[in-house]
């Protein structure tokens, strides 16, 4: 697996943690550190394949 698709990867796995945090925060449940989680894996997920792609050209 390369770098670029282990970030779609990262950032899929982000936005379903960031949904699923978020329904958690709205609704009683621990969403706050999900939601923080799920921005964090999409954040990390764009930076690899950004970064893939700038070297790659």
């Amino acid at each position: 697996m390369n770098n670029s698709s282990m970030g779609v990867v990262l950032m899929s796995v982000g936005a379903v943690a960031t949904v699923a945090g978020a329904l958690m925060y709205v609704l009683p449940g621990p969403g706050l550190p999900v939601l923080l989680v799920g921005l964090a894996l999409m954040a990390a997920g764009a930076v690899l394949r950004i970064v893939h792609r700038a070297t790659n050209k």
